[in-house]
């Protein structure tokens, strides 16, 4: 067994080039040969990396450091992934979070988007998909960013919903509905283009930033519960309508 192996409670650091111009990311994942393997992996595509192998130690970490992203292991001693996510979205801390989990079953995948995850990959995975889906998390953080501070004072209205760009907020009705990284940012994708309809591969490669078959119910998934924040009648939605055959669209009659 290595030395990386026996350590329990362990958190590792590696800084590749200056403070100021690496990217920071959080593993917090239990199993030491594999949180080696990402951060080895991370570290080769310019990324500092921070490890701890348990809940409580992961929510301390990030709930006082300021990470681009978390990579969060479902199965964790101390507090799993899904009760870790949970909390920092209660503390308002949206950093981008990639889950990993062993299980398959979808009850398991959706819950953990459901609390707040961003994204998640079921084990095992491939490196190369792996830092795929980081940088893709990541360029959609840096361009949400970007188009935040070029619509300073956009706000988008259709009948009772509101949609405050810069601040990244969406009221119904006056009162605030309470959206998720990737539910605001599939939302404001529809608002801005009313009436055109996207299939989920489109979706999925604008708003995740990566298109492969097979993750297409990822997309389903976030509408389906963004249409529970936002619709009335979720089964007859007058906002985010369905395609047959096509995909969806925003109703560009209101």
């Amino acid at each position: 067994m290595s030395d990386l192996a026996q350590t329990s409670g362990y958190v590792r650091r590696q800084v590749q080039g200056g403070d100021s111009l690496a990217r920071r990311i959080l593993i917090v994942e239990d199993d030491p040969d594999i949180s080696h393997l990402i951060e080895i992996h991370l570290n080769d595509i310019a990324f500092k990396v921070d490890v701890v192998d348990n809940g409580i130690d992961g929510l301390n970490r990030a709930s006082n450091n300021d990470y681009q992203l978390i990579i969060l292991d479902l199965m964790l001693p101390g507090m799993d992934g899904l009760e870790l996510c949970r909390r920092l979205r209660s503390m308002a801390i949206h950093t981008p979070v990639l889950m990993l989990t062993a299980k398959s079953s979808e009850f398991d995948r959706v819950l953990g988007l459901e609390l707040g995850a961003d994204d998640y990959l079921t084990k095992p995975f491939s490196i190369k998909e792996l830092q795929a889906r980081v940088k893709a998390i990541l360029r959609r953080v840096e361009l949400s960013g970007k188009q935040a501070s070029q619509n300073i004072e956009e706000c988008i209205e259709a009948k009772s919903l509101i949609i405050e760009v810069s601040k990244r907020q969406v009221t119904i009705e006056g009162k605030p509905v309470e959206l998720t990284v990737k539910e605001f940012d599939l939302l404001l994708h529809f608002a801005k283009n009313p009436g055109r309809v996207y299939s989920r591969g489109q979706l999925l490669d604008t708003i995740w930033g990566y298109s492969h078959s097979g993750y297409e119910h990822t997309v389903n998934s976030h509408i389906n519960r963004l249409r529970k924040k936002i619709e009335s009648n979720p089964q007859r939605s007058q906002y985010i309508e369905t395609v047959w055959g096509v995909g969806y669209k925003f109703n560009e009659h209101l």
